[in-house]
């Protein structure tokens, strides 16, 4: 009956959606930027063959770079936890991978791989790989001390807690990395075919933006958003057959960890990024003049003739960059958390709204990014809104996920004292969400980094992402490698910052996260 209600309530929502959007598509300058439903429908009967190819095309490289992303994010967690030694390294090698940003990385790859469908696969890996590690690693923390000292007292050892007690306590968390990475990996195929594929939704896109084709635009972007709406969906119900058991009361000693293990960390981390950046340029034996290293990085920024003109021009466009970003990284934070506490206090709420707020992230900003800058001005407050959306999404789905590991028990206990909805809240399920939120805080540096980089190259022509865009399109391979080595580091250096603000909370929150 429940099951029922909830179909009731998600095609309740979907109409209202079609509806309100339809109305939107006209109110707006007569579908001049924005496309109803009924055109794109007419755009769809016109070619249907056309469209259903590309689609079939980009779907099968994101489903391809989906389960090779996830595939390396279960092994490097497992990786992490069999030699704990490695887990500051495998983490942080993983997270250098998923802050190079795809616009640079894209044309690079091509360059490395030539025609075909590997550039695009790859970026749909890279954009999912993280986005499951760090969920996945919290849930593996996720552990009552009590469950693991059982298993050493059989004198088992990490393997068996692995494989027998975190694994299963890991899996409400694998679930909300699958389906935070569901578009992720779209995105990441589609920039991929931006990069000179022959087939895709990338390459209409493309094309119906040359030809200002606004219907068609918007139909790519539907059909785009509809394939992972139904990726996303179909993870959420495999997740509700899979997982049966409520979760259990975590209780761990209050651990510490010493700032000196940490900078031997992050200067072990830097030096392997430069020997694989320095290695792989070497066993590729690409061109000095396309490939450049860490020296000749270091030489562009420094004494190079021309260095104070490229530091101007990179830190110039890095103001910009970060001035939007920031605000949009908080704001994204706080809607997604605040929208997830909401929809638990009124779960009656969530078929209309969960549709709607799916939808504005499943749409990939590709698309959407330079018409809704239209819409919203080239100013700042199109480009905030663009990196607010893109970190709403993992935030809110995270944070569902860690509102509904709230102790059973103690919710019942709760109960039993004729505490409230909001009470619990409170005092029970905002703890028991913190390290979901925080999750998603450092999924979401990158993201916003991201988000900000593709709107300037796509819509708005400032900061980063244009200037990369230019030194791409003029073959300026010193400044575009100066640019990936300046984005890479800022994230680095801000997911740093929030994880050491993590670390603080969790360490009287959720102790058993602190723990190795």
């Amino acid at each position: 009956m429940r099951q029922g209600a909830r179909v009731v309530g998600w095609m309740l929502g979907v109409a209202i959606l079609l509806i309100g959007w339809q109305m939107l598509a006209q109110a707006l300058y007569q579908g001049r930027l924005i496309a109803g439903p009924v055109g794109i429908v007419e755009w769809l009967g016109r070619d249907p063959g056309l469209a259903l190819r590309a689609l079939v095309r980009t779907l099968g490289n994101a489903a391809a770079g989906f389960a090779l992303g996830n595939l390396a994010a279960i092994l490097l967690a497992g990786t992490a936890f069999l030699w704990p030694r490695l887990q500051d390294l495998v983490t942080g090698l993983a997270l250098v991978a998923f802050c190079l940003p795809l616009i640079a990385t894209g044309p690079i790859l091509r360059v490395l791989m030539g025609p075909g469908e590997g550039p695009q696969i790859v970026l749909a890996a890279l954009a999912v790989q993280y986005t499951t590690l760090i969920p996945l690693l919290t849930g593996l923390r996720a552990v009552p001390a009590a469950w693991l000292d059982l298993i050493h007292s059989y004198g088992r050892g990490r393997w068996s807690e692995l494989a027998h007690v975190r694994a299963r306590a890991a899996l409400p968390y694998l679930f909300a990395g699958l389906q935070i990475g569901a578009p992720a990996a779209v995105l990441g195929a589609m920039v991929g075919e931006f990069t000179g594929a022959e087939r895709g939704l990338g390459v209409l896109t493309i094309r119906y933006m040359r030809d200002l084709d606004v219907p068609a635009l918007w139909g790519v972007a539907l059909l785009a958003a509809g394939a992972s709406l139904a990726a996303y969906w179909a993870i959420g119900g495999l997740a509700r057959l899979v997982l049966d058991m409520r979760p259990p009361v975590l209780l761990a000693p209050p651990m510490r960890q010493l700032r000196t293990g940490r900078v031997v960390g992050g200067l072990t981390l830097a030096l392997a990024v430069l020997l694989l950046w320095w290695g792989g340029l070497w066993l590729t034996g690409l061109n000095p003049f396309l490939a450049k290293g860490p020296w000749d990085v270091l030489a562009a920024l420094v004494w190079a003739p021309d260095a104070a003109q490229m530091r101007a021009a990179l830190f110039g466009a890095l103001r910009e960059s970060a001035g939007l970003a920031v605000p949009g990284y908080l704001a994204g934070l706080a809607a997604g958390a605040g929208l997830a506490i909401l929809l638990t206090l009124l779960p009656g709420a969530g078929p209309l709204v969960m549709p709607v707020a799916v939808a504005l992230r499943a749409i990939p900003i590709v698309t959407t990014g330079p018409l809704i800058v239209l819409v919203l001005g080239r100013g700042a407050l199109g480009t905030i809104t663009l990196v607010a959306v893109m970190v709403f999404f993992p935030t809110l789905v995270a944070c569902l996920h860690g509102l509904r590991q709230a102790p059973g028990h103690i919710l019942d206990l709760l109960r039993v004292h004729a505490a409230g909805p909001l009470s619990q809240m409170i005092h029970v399920r905002i703890p028991a969400m913190l390290p979901a939120l925080f999750a998603a805080a450092r999924i979401s540096v990158p993201t916003a980094i991201l988000a900000v980089t593709v709107v300037e190259w796509l819509a708005t022509g400032r900061g980063l992402g244009s200037l990369m865009a230019l030194a791409a399109s003029t073959s300026d391979f010193r400044m575009l490698w100066s640019a990936v080595a300046l984005i890479t580091l800022l994230a680095v250096l801000c997911h740093a910052v929030v994880a050491g603000l993590e670390r603080r909370v969790l360490a009287r929150y959720a102790p058993e996260q602190l723990r190795q």
